[in-house]
């Protein structure tokens, strides 16, 4: 039976919650806090799914984002500069002093959402960001419904609607490690896509499209991740679309996850940079612990015409949708 209770206190004193919803035979945990699943398990399976804490204060930290809701633009903007509504707009700059990761440094995926909706299996979260938000114009409205169905899937509509045109691209922030090993690295790994984005040394798209054939990047077959140094974005098509099949994870167990979505770009990051984190149930995060696969609108496309489209206009609603699926196969298939 879905619940809710809470779950810790930030540090300024507001509860943060967790609501338990089942279904499909999967389990989760979702946080208002980045409206963040904190855990996640399949029935028969005795390791959780996902990378998450015991406690918030991790997520203040070392593991912030991690299985959160991401945005209002999810990813990096180069010098968080961009040109919107007739007029230049400088966004804060939180990563380094040089761009903007994940809306800023007071994201979304750092923010507490309001519960409007639950039940066994779903909860709808929303959140409210002011016009000048972290210096992007418009005031905007946001909702999520996580979801859990009957095909053992977790699943994510976000939708916005904002009173200014302003960038938007909202993405779930969620590490996955299929086996419950130390790392991914022996996950193998399919994309269904045939080009990805090179990035400049602040992983910031150079605006080039490239081939993934012969190079490290391609993965239009299954293979293991290793030997890692993933944080690039994937394109998928150039614009939103229907719901479709667009990777497949599968860890040595068998264990496998299929990633359906309308977004025209994933974000594929290994994990590489993380440090030693003490995870759920007192597990240990190292290097490559977990991988992201984030569909999202493609980074920095506010600075790259031919990107896909990014602005989110008066009238129009932003409809993102993203399914992870999850099932067991027999070991080598």
């Amino acid at each position: 039976m879905s619940r809710i209770e809470p779950f810790d206190t930030l540090p300024d004193g507001r509860t943060v919650e967790q609501v338990t919803l089942q279904g499909g035979g999967l389990t989760a945990n979702v946080l208002t806090y980045g409206a963040t699943v904190q855990d996640l398990r399949l029935d028969g399976v005795d390791h959780p799914l996902v990378l998450g804490a015991d406690r918030i204060a991790p997520y203040l930290g070392p593991m912030t984002y991690f299985g959160a809701i991401v945005g209002r633009y999810a990813n990096r903007i180069a010098g968080g500069h961009f040109k919107a509504d007739g007029r230049d707009w400088q966004a804060d700059l939180n990563e380094g002093g040089r761009t903007t990761l994940h809306g800023g440094s007071e994201g979304t995926g750092q923010m507490l959402w309001s519960i409007a909706a639950f039940s066994d299996s779903s909860v709808t979260m929303v959140l409210d960001l002011p016009d000048g938000h972290m210096g992007f114009p418009g005031a905007m409205q946001v909702q999520v419904i996580c979801s859990l169905s009957a095909e053992a899937a977790l699943n994510f509509e976000i939708t916005a609607e904002a009173d200014r045109p302003t960038p938007c691209n909202f993405a779930h922030h969620g590490y996955f490690n299929l086996d419950g090993g130390p790392d991914i690295l022996n996950h193998r790994l399919q994309i269904a896509a045939a080009h990805y984005l090179p990035v400049d040394a602040d992983l910031i798209p150079t605006g080039k499209e490239t081939h993934v054939e012969g190079t490290a990047f391609d993965f239009r077959e299954p293979r293991v991740i290793a030997p890692g140094g993933y944080d690039h974005n994937f394109c998928l098509w150039r614009s939103r679309t229907d719901l479709r099949p667009v990777a497949l994870l599968r860890g040595q167990s068998g264990l496998t996850m299929e990633v359906d979505t309308t977004e025209p770009g994933l974000q594929v990051y290994d994990g590489g940079g993380f440090g030693a984190m003490q995870g759920l149930g007192g597990r240990s995060y190292g290097r490559f612990a977990g991988v992201a696969l984030e569909t999202q609108n493609w980074p920095d496309a506010p600075n790259h015409p031919h990107f896909p489209d990014w602005l989110l206009k008066p009238g129009q609603t932003y409809r993102h949708r993203v399914s992870y699926r999850f099932s067991r196969a027999s070991q080598g298939q």
